[in-house]
């Protein structure tokens, strides 16, 4: 429970603010209505996000002391606040040609507007995330140093015959038939909007690389490339694609800006928590197909962003579809778990 005191902490002050804000806005009625809301809006991340705390956990395991509290505290604040916040400020100030602070009255003042012109940038967003998730399956996929293969045999050759080069082209064609669900008007801003995910995802890849060749070398280079900073630039925008889609969403749900900053930011700590509790507890040691089931959601939903550019997709089959992996991955990994118990006393008894 030490792991998560903080987000029950932050919680209990967030929840406070939003009650305040409900009470300013509508009296009782809305102090309750706004408690109720962000409290689903925060079980709502979390619910969305668990694959992506395995994610995290996989990479943040590999990191020192440091780098996991900067993880913990610059990492909260850009998600909260960045990708949460002033990122979907950016999106509509882009849309408009509006200056941010016009953009916060117009979100704050008329939050109907606010969320049309969001909405509105759904399709490029969704290409962005989707072409940068996908990636991020289908290099986990195609990574022939994986020792343990939860398909199987199947999964064994997909891995030797893949590359980061055939990623990219699969990527790029998920991105083309993405497009071309789109009317002819916006088939151009998609494209480019997939372009750029792709980009992004060779970019902070090329970084890693960078850095981790240097790691002989004495000086700040070192330190940097033990720290990490291209996995710390990976978790960031993995947590945006993540997130800004569940922005998106959460205007089914209120128009209210500022619930939904703190419902999500609720959801954002909880899922750093969880991260950290991962880590900590050595589970995906423990429970070895975990990761892999955390991977095949992001690949389901890096497909299901790219099919949202057209047609409208409910929240709960996103949320279920990764709950299924994750449950099911866990069920192989206790299976496996068992197994590999059995096999002990023999190998033991053969030594002898």
């Amino acid at each position: 429970m030490q792991h998560f005191r903080l987000s029950f902490i932050v919680t209990a002050v967030l929840m406070a603010m939003a009650g305040y804000w409900g009470y300013t806005h509508g009296g009782t009625s809305g102090l309750l209505q706004a408690l109720w809301i962000t409290a689903v809006l925060g079980i709502l991340e979390v619910s969305l996000s668990f694959d992506n705390a395995v994610v995290n956990a996989s990479v943040l395991r590999h990191w020192n002391a440091f780098w996991r509290k900067l993880f913990l505290t610059v990492g909260i604040l850009v998600a909260v606040f960045g990708m949460r916040l002033l990122f979907p400020l950016v999106i509509v100030s882009a849309a408009t040609g509006l200056g941010l602070i016009d953009v916060w009255h117009m979100a704050i003042n008329t939050p109907v507007e606010y969320s049309r012109h969001l909405t509105e940038k759904h399709a490029e967003v969704a290409a962005f995330g989707g072409a940068f998730l996908l990636l991020v399956f289908l290099n986990f996929l195609f990574d022939d140093e994986k020792e343990l293969h939860w398909l199987g045999w199947i999964e064994e050759k997909v891995g030797q015959f893949g590359s980061q080069g055939l990623a990219i082209l699969l990527t790029l064609g998920a991105v083309l038939l993405a497009m071309g669900l789109m009317p002819e008007a916006r088939q151009r801003a998609v494209l480019v909007a997939g372009v750029v995910g792709v980009l992004v995802y060779v970019g902070v890849d090329w970084i890693s690389g960078l850095l981790e060749s240097g790691e002989s070398e004495p000086g700040l280079g070192k330190v940097v490339s033990q720290g990490s900073i291209g996995g710390f630039l990976y978790l960031e925008v993995l947590d945006a694609s993540f997130s800004f889609d569940g922005v998106i969403g959460a205007f089914a749900i209120t128009n209210d800006v500022v619930i939904i900053m703190l419902g999500l930011a609720i959801g954002a700590m909880f899922v750093r928590s969880l991260t950290v509790f991962l880590v900590n507890k050595g589970t995906l040691e423990e429970f070895v197909y975990l990761e892999h089931g955390a991977h095949y959601a992001i690949g389901i939903l890096a497909l299901i962003m790219f099919a949202s550019v057209q047609y409208e997709i409910a929240e709960w089959i996103t949320g279920l579809s990764g709950v299924a992996f994750i449950l099911v991955s866990l069920w192989s990994s206790i299976r496996y778990k068992k197994q590999q118990a059995l096999l002990e006393p023999d190998s033991k008894a053969e030594t002898v």
